[in-house]
């Protein structure tokens, strides 16, 4: 069973599975999938974190977070006159690190050949695929950009005219890749675990490589400064890259065990909001209720007040994890919820440390796409689970084709996960040369009595682990069923600084769907919450794959967005 944000990534996750694969080669093909016919939310310059889990409960996360480049310093921005990484451009690249962790999820856990799994793939980029309405707003977006200041992308996407939504699309260069990648790989050897050593060796240390150190290095690039800059990813450092396989961070929940990525990844903020909410009788109040949205709320923002001040790769920052997800620790922040909205970012002091926090946001002079929401790039999921009981979620992101220009000849656009970094030093998620930035990807895993049950997650940057959240709450707490869970009003607070450039905050900021009702909205109001109604049906594109006792698979899809779908038989 596979269920994701693009009914195309579905149904070829769906026919891996029909082809004798298990769900690690579903969530592969319909990852490369995604990169083709979603390239405004993903692509292969970008990243991918991925929880895959056997039958028994044993979880296993793929570290599909790119570092940044070695020439990465602070010192290197400073003196480019700049406060804040551009989210634009080719400064912000780390290397692409979503190509390697499929294939290390396909090499480990997959059975499929490689060629089973990029064959959709590169029909789609080579026939062409339906353009989806988001895809076809966000190319009408940035056109005047593209044919302003990145050439290389109008090729790619203004060749015939900005894309009507429903006209087949295609992307030669994008397939030329694939294939040439594919070519290489068997080429070298017929062996299948050999294939995908040598897949790798062709994006990471051949041609791949070469045109993103020639683009990357070549010429300056307009971006988010309003000014032009060269990029400091090279091909040695695609080189040295290898994809990590860590141990999850884990938090128990009335019964479950949630699993999440480590510290380079907010996750560890859904379990610190499990911790929080584990002291309040949730289930007696009524879901959804005024209390039940407020005590949410201002959890969250306690752990994302800890988000801020200690979160960043475990490799380069000392992250008190255990200590920030302990009961003592909860119970000592949980007393901080008041009856009232909080306006302040309260981070806490775990053993006595005392936070360090990003500065204050300043204004940002306008550039290209400088505070542009149709710059700012989102996000795609994919869940699978199999008859073995295997289930892997994964949620790719970066690449943006809005973000980055196209790199020639590839078809793709480089990432642009830099930005989420500080040029303070000292911090948690400060920039340095070869660490991994404390991305906001974070798909989930949950347990139940030890083997797995659920595979979930969502696009939605800051927002991933409080829309995940709302939807676990109301499956766990509540009782409804997975699309009841995924179909009720959505809510997330804004009253942190935004992982994204230029980094605003809202404070006591609230967004709430309509559904949630006019009395539950005058209430938080009365309550000193900021509150802004969105549509009705406009927050989160869920998706979710579950597993019963016998074998018996469940899964369902956001009707949000109206693209993900939820496929099994």
């Amino acid at each position: 069973m596979v269920a994701s944000t693009h009914w195309l990534a579905a149904g070829t996750g769906m026919a891996m599975l029909e082809h004798g694969g298990n769900a690690f080669d579903a969530a592969v093909a319909a990852g490369f999938v995604l990169q083709v016919v979603e390239p405004h939310l993903n692509g292969p310059g970008g990243e991918v974190p991925i929880l895959a889990s056997s039958a028994d409960g044993d979880v296993v996360v793929v570290n599909g977070q790119g570092p940044t480049p070695a020439a990465a310093t602070v010192a290197r921005f400073t003196g480019l006159g700049l406060e804040l990484i551009p989210g634009t451009g080719l400064l912000p690249a780390c290397v692409p690190g979503a190509f390697d962790a499929w294939m290390r999820l396909l090499a480990e856990l997959g059975t499929l050949p490689l060629r089973e799994v990029l064959t959709p793939a590169i029909g789609y980029a080579a026939g062409g695929y339906p353009v989806a309405t988001g895809l076809a707003a966000a190319i009408r977006q940035v056109a005047p950009l593209f044919r302003e200041h990145w050439p290389t992308s109008a090729a790619v996407y203004l060749a015939g005219g900005p894309p009507e939504a429903g006209a087949r699309f295609r992307n030669p260069d994008l397939a030329a890749t694939y294939a040439r990648v594919l070519a290489e790989a068997e080429a070298a050897t017929a062996d299948r675990d050999g294939q995908i050593a040598a897949a790798r060796d062709a994006f990471y240390r051949g041609f791949v490589a070469e045109a993103i150190d020639a683009f990357s290095s070549g010429g300056e690039v307009a971006d988010a400064t309003g000014r032009r800059h060269r990029g400091l990813l090279t091909g040695e450092d695609l080189a040295r890259h290898d994809t990590p396989l860590e141990a999850p961070v884990r938090r128990g929940y009335r019964g479950y065990t949630v699993c999440k990525t480590q510290s380079w990844g907010q996750g560890p903020v859904f379990c610190q909001q499990l911790a929080l909410l584990e002291g309040f009788d949730l289930p007696a109040m009524a879901h959804l209720s005024t209390d039940f949205v407020h005590t949410v709320v201002e959890s969250a923002k306690l752990a994302f007040a800890d988000r801020e001040a200690w979160y960043g790769d475990p490799a380069f920052a000392d992250v008190p994890l255990d200590t920030l997800l302990g009961d003592a620790y909860a119970a000592q922040r949980r007393a901080l919820v008041g009856a009232t909205a909080s306006a302040e970012l309260r981070p806490g002091a775990p053993d006595g440390r005392p936070p360090r926090m990003p500065p204050a946001v300043r204004a940002v002079p306008p550039g290209v796409g400088a505070g542009d929401p149709s710059l700012q790039g989102d996000t795609c999921h994919v869940s699978a689970g199999d008859r073995w009981g295997n289930l892997v979620a994964a949620t790719p992101s970066g690449g943006w084709l809005q973000s980055s220009p196209v790199v020639p000849g590839l078809g793709f656009s480089l990432g642009t996960r830099a930005q989420m970094m500080w040029l303070t030093e000292g911090l948690a998620n400060t920039l340095a040369p070869g660490k991994r930035p404390r991305t906001t990807l974070s798909p989930s895993l949950a347990l139940r009595d030890g083997e797995a049950y659920l595979a979930f997650g969502t696009p939605g940057g800051d927002q991933q682990d409080q829309w995940s959240l709302v939807f676990f709450l109301a499956h766990v707490d509540a009782g409804l069923d997975l699309q009841a869970a995924i179909d009720a009003p959505a809510f997330h607070t804004t009253a942190f600084p935004s992982s994204f450039y230029p980094r605003t905050a809202e404070p006591r900021g609230l967004v709430v769907e309509g559904r949630i009702g006019s009395g539950v909205v005058a209430d938080l109001r009365r309550r000193g919450h900021a509150v802004t109604v969105a549509g009705d049906w406009s927050l989160g594109r869920l998706s979710a794959v579950g597993r019963e006792p016998g074998r018996l698979l469940k899964a369902a899809a956001d009707p949000r967005g109206t693209q993900g779908y939820a496929v099994g038989r």
